[in-house]
């Protein structure tokens, strides 16, 4: 009878469905017992219990979040109060850092890594933007906690400054974020680590009509080698924001001649049985050290 018993929320579309079972799999052949399908939009709470899918979590010796698409204000209300008393990959404090451009930039600068300038005021003071628009004359507006491209605007011209002002004043954003546009190929690096360790290193293309190279705003996967330089930036990265696993997402900025680091991502998506086809060959790599991670941890508990 199985000592351990952990909870994965996983996504199901792009072969999501198949790597949760290898996941389970594998976590059962370590007489790791697994409650699957945990979406806390529906979880209910009471004294005692935070019920879900007929499991009360505050039982379960892990909680393991791995679904970016579904994502709700109810789901991560509930992630922050299981991650005060179980663990949970990632911890609730990193994933939050990471979601947040802003405070992850602060963080990732703190720690001597390169990102982008960035700028941040708030809604009410557009007239700072303004300024900030005149000094870099090409910028990017992000959402601070957006994903996939979502929300970005590429302000290169006054008109495109005057478009952007109804949109805030209709928006209930509290805050403008800004970062000076990074001089590129519109090409990326996308660097996968799990508890420290490089797991793969693809890119991405944004399409004839884009700048974003994101795979929702039409970009496309490609082949690409990392180096010792980009993996070490990366791994660096990912300890300043204390994640367990992250994508980080790399630019080199051809007017500093440097490698900068956009964004790291706390939920990288596995290869989709698509991009297999054309080399991306990781998911197992991958697969097999989140197993371990998710072992050494229920373990730790055990004994702790």
């Amino acid at each position: 009878m199985a000592n351990r018993k952990v909870g994965i929320w996983m996504y199901s579309n792009s072969g999501g469905t198949v790597i949760e079972k290898k996941i389970v799999d594998l976590l059962k052949e370590r007489e790791i017992d697994v409650v699957t399908n945990l979406d806390l939009r529906f979880a209910r709470g009471s004294k005692g219990k935070i019920i879900c899918n007929n499991i009360n979590m505050l039982e379960l010796d892990l909680f393991f979040s791995y679904n970016a698409g579904e994502q709700t204000v109810a789901q991560t209300y509930m992630y922050e109060t299981l991650n005060r008393y179980i663990t949970t990959i990632n911890s609730f404090e990193a994933f939050a850092l990471s979601e947040d451009k802003f405070k992850s930039n602060i963080a990732l600068h703190h720690a001597g890594i390169n990102t982008s300038d960035f700028f941040l005021c708030h809604r009410e003071r557009p007239e700072y933007m303004v300024e900030k628009f005149r000094e870099w004359r090409k910028l990017v507006f992000k959402p601070v906690d957006g994903w996939g491209g979502n929300g970005m605007t590429l302000l290169e011209s006054s008109q495109s400054l005057d478009s952007l002002m109804p949109f805030l004043n209709q928006s209930n954003m509290r805050h403008i974020y800004l970062e000076r546009f990074i001089d590129n190929d519109f090409t990326d690096f996308r660097i996968d680590i799990v508890d420290g360790d490089f797991i793969a290193c693809y890119g991405r293309k944004a399409n004839d009509r884009e700048w974003r190279t994101n795979i929702t705003s039409g970009g496309s996967v490609m082949l690409r080698e990392a180096n010792d330089e980009i993996v070490d930036i990366a791994k660096k990265a990912v300890k300043a924001l204390g994640m367990d696993i992250a994508g980080v997402d790399i630019l080199y900025d051809r007017e500093k001649e440097e490698y900068i680091v956009l964004e790291v991502n706390g939920i990288p998506a596995f290869a989709t049985p698509e991009q297999e086809k054309i080399g991306l060959s990781f998911n197992d790599k991958k697969i097999h050290k989140i197993v371990e991670l998710i072992d050494s941890r229920t373990q730790y508990k055990k004994i702790g």
